[in-house]
């Protein structure tokens, strides 16, 4: 069952092909047939192997370049991220001159926000209204982490509530919730998958589309999959500490390089163009959070919405 949190749908957390097929199967599935092998019988177990298809990925490391237009306006700027699940993420803006814009940080439980340029220091509750300051779009940090790593974060649902049909060459889950809340994805199986039984596949995740009675809450498309390595150990220069290795098992699932973000209701409009991107980055202690630096004014923002 669903209920809700500031304001916010709950999602639920996941617990932890031959050549000639494959010809076939890429020229079906061209034409808008599903996988001629065979097909999910539920949506559930779309979703499940969605899941599985990203299990190995516990974070992501990135750079990506950022355009936001929304209601004050554009901004361009690059962004460096790091995000480790369940809801541990922390993101620092540069200018295009390499000018530090922000910094924020999210733990799970505490959030801070850093602004050099105006000697502000933000601290408060880790939730979407803050998470907002930064992305501009509300979108709690564990949906963030989620969409970062390649994955639609999923309403918490019964299993009859999540109906799945092939559409236009993919295909869509369509899950209903408590409150009013309801959630589409749309997943593609791998190319060189198609061959395979269902319970082989694993897809990427194209479209999420979250609303609540209605209102879109936020439409996420996510595009140029391409496989990604793990991230290498952290070597100390000065060989004083021994290597810091990466936060999570060997991994090359799919990461997407782009991620295009919308808020309708509110204007918000987010792209992000991803480079070098990496796996179960290493990961030292304190990276998801900051203290107050010296000469800046702190500011509470509780930010329950």
């Amino acid at each position: 069952m669903v209920s809700k949190a500031g304001g916010l749908p709950v999602f639920s957390r996941p617990r932890a092909a031959r050549a000639g097929s494959y010809c076939l199967a890429a020229a079906l599935v061209s034409c808008g047939r599903p996988p001629p092998a065979s097909r999910f019988p539920t949506g559930d177990a779309a979703l499940a192997r969605m899941h599985a298809s990203q299990e190995c990925s516990r974070g992501v490391s990135a750079e990506a370049k950022l355009d936001y237009i929304g209601p004050r306006g554009r901004l361009r700027g690059n962004v460096l991220y790091l995000a480790s699940v369940p809801d541990r993420v922390r993101l620092d803006l540069f200018s295009p001159f390499g000018a530090m814009l922000s910094t924020l940080t999210s733990d799970g439980e505490k959030f801070s926000l850093l602004d050099p340029r105006q000697k502000r220091f933000f601290y408060g509750p880790a939730n979407a209204c803050n998470l907002a300051r930064f992305t501009q779009v509300t979108l709690p940090p564990a949906v963030l982490v989620d969409l970062l790593r390649g994955e639609a974060p999923v309403l918490v649902h019964d299993a009859s509530a999540a109906s799945i049909a092939w559409e236009g060459g993919r295909y869509v889950v369509r899950i209903t919730s408590t409150r009013g809340a309801s959630e589409r994805v749309e997943l593609e199986p791998l190319p060189e998958d198609l061959g395979r039984p269902w319970s082989e596949q694993r897809v990427r995740v194209l479209k999420v589309r979250v609303e609540q009675h209605g209102v879109p809450l936020y439409d996420v498309e996510l595009l140029d999959h391409v496989p990604a390595k793990t991230a290498p150990p952290r070597v100390d220069p000065d060989g004083l500490e021994p290597p810091l290795p990466p936060s999570g098992p060997s991994c090359t699932a799919e990461l997407p390089r782009r991620i295009h973000i919308e808020v309708p209701t509110e204007g918000h409009d987010l792209l992000l163009v991803i480079s070098d991107d990496s796996h179960n980055p290493p990961l030292a202690g304190g990276v998801f959070s900051q203290e107050q630096p010296p000469g800046v004014r702190a500011e509470f923002s509780p930010c329950a919405r």
